[in-house]
């Protein structure tokens, strides 16, 4: 009995001490300060945005290619013989002018034949007078003949070649004109002993030495043109479609041409250099399906121009052979059209625009043009207006935006 009521007196005691806390607990919660009340921020999502402007003046046509000689050859001896001097600059990386002497053949035996062509020569002169001597005395030993014939009344028979020594005098005429060839064709050998070159232009590479005995047609060095250089720039049909007259232009012609500019780096700088579309490819390129332009570098080792930067007081590079450039290419001049962010361009060829009540609005548009930093081109813009280039990822016809320039 004493342990039932000393438990009763615990439960007694545990509900006192819960009821005790719970009350204290009330209290301190209505002594704690009202939290503060904050509006939630608006749910319309916040875009980055760039503005629209109008174009004028040409497309650039962008591109990149690498430079190759305009012209190159083989450097090959057309006689046979031993070398007996070189030019110091027909050494790789050396500058020839045109017409300059790049090696010398020994020359003696082609000037003893020379001479004795020359000797022949002369000696068939003197046949040919002998037989046109010959020739005139047969003509005048058959006149009188005739005119005998003819004051006694005989019939005067034709006198036949051989009687007025006609064969003959052709024979003496062609063998003199045979040895003239012989005398032509040594003082031609003679000469080639001196290999010229046919350009200005820079030695590739060269494989030839004093004493050496070379044979005619061995490939000894290589000259490539100095006078301009090419870059094979491959574009695509679109692109290639913004080049005025392209299927026009005429390789060399210099009244006609599509101004283009190429840039190369150099160290920490780039340089240009100014050329112009000569040709394009009638064929599409096997593996890539693009249309090889040809764009033609003039004096292309003079000193390039720095980008973006004060002329050197020091000499620039060269555009060297074998140089992976960039190319841009003045394009044609549409009477409208839009220059456009990158970043603005959206998939399916859409233009997240903003319009005065910041909702969007998206308007396809036609590409002309792609560059690094914006794009070239048509559809329902304007000068000026605002287009979405970062922020949001999906967008909606009159969808709410707030809007901030980049």
């Amino acid at each position: 009995m004493n342990s039932l009521i000393s438990r009763f007196r615990g439960y007694l005691l545990a509900l006192a001490i819960l009821a005790g806390a719970g009350v204290l607990a009330v209290f301190l919660v209505s002594l704690a300060p009202e939290p503060e009340r904050r509006e939630l921020p608006p749910q319309i999502p916040f875009v980055q945005s760039a503005h629209v402007t109008a174009g004028a003046g040409p497309i650039p046509v962008y591109g990149a290619g690498t430079v190759r000689p305009s012209a190159e050859i083989d450097v090959t001896p057309q006689v046979s013989g031993r070398v007996v001097w070189v030019n110091p600059s027909f050494h790789s990386g050396g500058r020839v002018e045109a017409d300059e002497t790049l090696f010398r053949i020994e020359e003696a035996d082609y000037l003893y034949r020379l001479r004795e062509a020359m000797a022949d020569f002369e000696d068939r002169k003197v046949g040919l007078l002998e037989a046109q001597e010959l020739a005139a005395v047969a003509r005048t030993e058959y006149e009188q003949y005739s005119g005998r014939q003819l004051e006694s009344g005989s019939t005067v028979e034709q006198a036949s070649p051989l009687v007025l020594r006609e064969p003959q005098l052709k024979a003496a005429q062609a063998a003199l004109k045979r040895e003239e060839a012989r005398v032509a064709e040594a003082r031609l050998a003679l000469s080639r002993t001196k290999v010229k070159a046919p350009f200005d232009g820079y030695v590739r590479e060269e494989s030839v030495g004093i004493g050496q005995f070379l044979t005619v047609g061995q490939a000894i060095g290589r000259l490539f043109a100095a006078d301009s250089v090419e870059v094979v720039v491959p574009l695509s049909d679109a692109n290639t479609a913004l080049i005025p007259d392209l299927w026009s232009l005429q390789a060399g012609d210099s009244k006609h041409q599509v101004a283009a500019r190429v840039t190369a780096r150099y160290g920490d700088q780039r340089y240009t250099w100014d050329g112009h579309v000569d040709r394009a490819e009638a064929s599409l390129d096997k593996q890539t399906r693009t249309i090889d332009v040809i764009v033609r570098v003039p004096e292309p080792f003079s000193t390039g121009a720095p980008v973006n930067a004060a002329p050197h007081s020091d000499n620039g590079p060269p555009l060297l052979v074998g140089k992976f450039v960039e190319v841009e290419i003045r394009g044609i001049a549409p009477e409208s059209y839009f220059r456009v962010p990158r970043l603005a361009l959206q998939s399916g060829n859409e233009i997240w625009t903003i319009r005065d009540d910041q909702t969007i609005s998206i308007v396809p548009v036609q590409i002309l043009q792609r560059g690094d930093a914006e794009i070239y081109v048509t559809g329902a813009l304007k000068d000026g207006q605002a287009v979405v280039i970062g922020g949001i990822q999906f967008a909606t016809e009159g969808m709410q935006v707030r809007s901030g320039t980049d």
